[in-house]
């Protein structure tokens, strides 16, 4: 078994009113050399939540976090050698459309199976 990070990826379209989506997950594990992220955006819970949202822009700030994850640079995205420094700069609360939520932990065989399976119970709703 390994030990892994993750947090979740918020949509909070109106940070005043604190209220959120859950729309991804990043999962780093160091015993295993792996850092990735999942999203899944639902259009219609996105619109019961803020009607007017941007949903390309948001589209667009979660691929930056999975390009982050994956090591790509230029484009504004950091420049950043190690996996555990690219999942810092991911989990670094900023006051944005999509925020990480806090930092959890757990235990698995294979992080990118245990990404879905979050994605499944955290993420998904059908």
């Amino acid at each position: 078994m390994k030990g892994y990070q993750y947090v979740l990826l918020r949509l909070v379209p109106r940070v005043d009113r604190e209220e959120f989506i859950n729309v991804g997950v990043v999962l780093y594990c160091q015993d295993a050399d792996y850092l990735d992220a999942a999203w899944e955006l639902d259009p219609a819970r996105a619109a019961a939540l803020a009607p007017a949202c941007d949903l390309d822009g948001v589209r667009a700030m979660l691929e930056r976090v999975r390009a982050v994850c994956r090591g790509e640079t230029g484009r504004g995205l950091p420049s950043l050698d190690k996996r555990g420094q690219r999942f810092g700069w991911i989990i670094a609360p900023r006051s944005t459309v999509v925020q990480p939520g806090p930092v959890h932990g757990g235990l698995c065989e294979d992080p990118a199976t245990e990404l879905e399976r979050l994605m499944e119970r955290l993420v998904r709703t059908a």
